[in-house]
């Protein structure tokens, strides 16, 4: 069996830590995520066995940073550890980057971003206590996002509400689409601080504890694809949540959504997984190397070689524009930056899915059986281009104005 292709095209540019955390999340995905990933999927549950190895091997803590016990990765590092383990298991992946996003944002995003001394101390306060429940005691974080409004997408105001009291907050709103519901100790809820006139300026970000009074998980989760993220609805009525709940300062996710916007492309990584997946599977297939199938080659005829050589070239346009997109990470991108980045999200989550398609349409019907990984793989990967905040449609229209438009150009209204 040829060796496949690895995440990050050739290993010679990593550096140790990416290549021993990379190699980490292969034995996994290989050895315990893959082999879970059908029952996962058929019954629609958590992988709890999948987080358990997580925690295990320290991967939780991915990107805690070193000075509060974690192993400091930075973008690069942990979206290409990301899609080696969606390669395995997409819901695994997913829900994994909703945990690891809440230590990213709070670590080194926040570090490059403006904040007065006192902002500075207190986020220092408040960090060190979330980032002491993942290393000290393995808490997973989520981060519901969707309201079903415009909020998610960054149109409007989140409809949650943070109300000050004496001592924090009391948290009232509704989530939809919350990954890791009924699983996580931790939402990090995305809301908006109750005052007169609030903006989206006015967004907030606070860890409620999910065994906390108001907290409710409900409503019923049979979906096409991405069925182990168990994403149910999440209900928060006048839940009160302390000061030290604040994953960012009052007003910095306002500042960090506007200024470092890869902090939105950690969902693609998975997806890039799912892509490579459905490469892999094609050739192991058509070299008859399947388990549980007949060892029948099917290589030799030139329209399966013709197919191949199409999804290689498909996928390896697609793993270019990620890894430079994992390399573009940084506060304050130059607009030339922020299109190619728009560009990269686009590309990766529609070549998954269309990936996915040629493999089963050169595997042939074989393909199709639930019995076999690549129809899950079609079903997880048409999922990504639906997924805010950067669906392919608000991708391709945002990118369309910065094509043609300089900051503040308008142009006049033309009357019917």
């Amino acid at each position: 069996m040829p060796k496949t292709p690895h995440i990050a095209g050739h290993e010679g540019h990593l550096t140790d830590l990416q290549r021993e955390l990379i190699d980490r999340a292969a034995r996994l995905g290989r050895e315990r995520f893959a082999p879970r990933a059908l029952s996962i999927d058929r019954e629609a549950v958590f992988p709890f066995d999948n987080y358990a190895d997580l925690r295990e091997h320290g991967l939780l803590a991915i990107g805690v940073p070193r000075e509060y016990g974690g192993l400091g990765a930075d973008f690069a590092t942990y979206v290409m550890v990301a899609a080696e383990i969606g390669r395995h298991c997409g819901a695994t992946a997913l829900t994994w980057n909703m945990h690891v996003c809440s230590t990213l944002w709070a670590g080194f995003i926040a570090d490059s971003l403006d904040m007065t001394a006192e902002q500075r101390r207190s986020h220092e306060r408040h960090r060190a206590i979330h980032f002491e429940r993942i290393v000290k005691h393995g808490k997973v974080y989520a981060q519901p996002f969707s309201e079903g409004g415009g909020a998610a997408a960054g149109k409007a105001p989140f409809g949650t509400l943070a109300t000050r009291v004496d001592g924090g907050y009391l948290v009232s709103g509704k989530k939809i689409f919350a990954s890791l519901a009924g699983a996580a100790d931790y939402y990090g809820v995305l809301c908006t601080l109750d005052v007169p006139g609030a903006t989206q300026r006015d967004a907030m970000y606070l860890a409620v504890p999910a065994d906390a009074p108001g907290v409710r998980v409900f409503g019923e989760w049979d979906p096409l694809g991405m069925r182990g993220t168990v994403s149910r609805n999440l209900e928060f009525n006048q839940v009160f949540v302390p000061q030290e709940a604040l994953l960012m300062p009052e007003g910095l996710y306002y500042q960090a959504a506007s200024r470092f916007p890869h902090m939105f492309a950690t969902l693609s990584p998975t997806y890039m997984g799912l892509g490579q997946a459905a490469y892999d599977f094609t050739v192991s297939y058509l070299r008859g190397e399947v388990p549980g199938t007949p060892p029948v080659k099917r290589r030799m005829y030139p329209t399966k070689q013709m197919a191949v050589a199409e999804m290689r070239i498909k996928l390896e346009q697609t793993r270019a524009l990620f890894l430079q997109n994992a390399r573009d990470a940084r506060v304050d991108p130059d607009r030339d930056t922020r299109m190619r980045l728009l560009a990269a999200h686009y590309t990766i989550m529609e070549n998954a899915n269309d990936l996915a398609r040629l493999a089963i349409r050169t595997c042939g019907g074989q393909s199709m059986l639930k019995s076999l990984p690549l129809e899950r793989i079609y079903r997880d990967s048409r999922c990504g281009s639906l997924m805010l905040p950067w669906t392919a449609e608000i991708c391709v229209d945002r990118l369309g104005r910065e094509c043609l438009y300089e900051s503040g150009e308008r142009d006049e209204v033309i009357e019917p």
